[in-house]
């Protein structure tokens, strides 16, 4: 064979294309363990921003993330349609992901258009739910997944409540694809310190829970319900407040949170 021959040429590339293959599926099944474990302190790590437990900016070491997660949280899988805790021999909680079963039809339900706030056409069936315990074990705080879409994103983050179920304790957001400066100011600390405190829900149970074009009246008389929108990004601050008006109504936690205010009403009353 002809040192520089076609057919030296093509063996030399296809060697050189397998060794290459090998070497990327080698790196990409090494490295997934850590892309899901990264993921998975990175969830953690924002459940506990959206509770107060850590501070925004702070370090916080992976062993520290973990041993704080699991002294002051409890993740519970509920079954969105009923607000209850979902059958363990119908869906495992230590292997359902719920964000690859918001895509699959046989774990996901379609939205009609009317009630589809959140515009993200189909949700899962089931749900995680994170309980953030006192000392003595009561509930303090439920912090809930969340997500929608923005301007040009999907937004994926957290909303906690105080226990009564209805005032605001934090929001955070840790993915999406706003806008720098504009949308993604979703991030900023400033914007979302304004949210604890606020209410969800009325006198009636109806949900008023809003972020407003411009900035609240500390005069007007729904102050409570309403949050300041994002200078020049109207679309993905009426996204945010669509999408929590959807997970925190009928069709998203809100047998949930009913079904929990009774189980408060039943202990205060025991």
């Amino acid at each position: 064979m002809k040192r520089d021959s076609t057919t030296q040429i093509l063996l030399v590339a296809t060697l050189l294309c397998v060794v290459c293959s090998v070497i990327v599926a080698s790196t990409t099944v090494g490295l997934r363990r850590r892309q899901l474990e990264n993921k998975r302190l990175d969830q953690k790590k924002n459940v506990l921003l959206a509770a107060d437990l850590i501070q925004e900016g702070e370090v916080v070491s992976q062993k520290s993330i973990d041993e704080l997660f699991s002294q002051k949280i409890q993740r519970v899988l509920i079954d969105l349609k009923t607000g209850q805790k979902a059958d363990p021999d119908t869906v495992d909680p230590e292997t359902y992901d719920q964000r690859a079963a918001a895509t699959d039809p046989n774990q996901s339900k379609l939205i009609k258009p009317a009630v589809d706030l959140g515009r993200i056409k189909r949700r899962e069936k089931f749900a995680f739910v994170y309980k953030v315990l006192d000392s003595d074990g009561t509930v303090d705080q439920l912090v809930l997944p969340i997500y929608g879409k923005g301007l040009w994103s999907t937004l994926y983050g957290f909303l906690a409540l105080a226990r009564d179920g209805t005032t605001v304790r934090g929001i955070t957001f840790y993915e999406h694809g706003e806008t720098a400066g504009l949308g993604a100011e979703v991030d900023n600390p400033k914007w979302k310190a304004i949210w604890p405190g606020k209410q969800i829900f009325d006198e009636n149970g109806d949900i008023r829970l809003k972020v407003i074009k411009g900035s609240v009246s500390p005069a007007s008389p729904n102050v409570k319900f309403q949050v300041d929108g994002i200078s020049g990004a109207t679309i993905t601050s009426k996204g945010v407040s669509q999408l929590v008006r959807y997970w925190l109504g009928p069709d998203g936690f809100g047998p949930f949170l009913k079904h929990f205010h009774q189980q408060q009403d039943q202990q205060t009353d025991a």
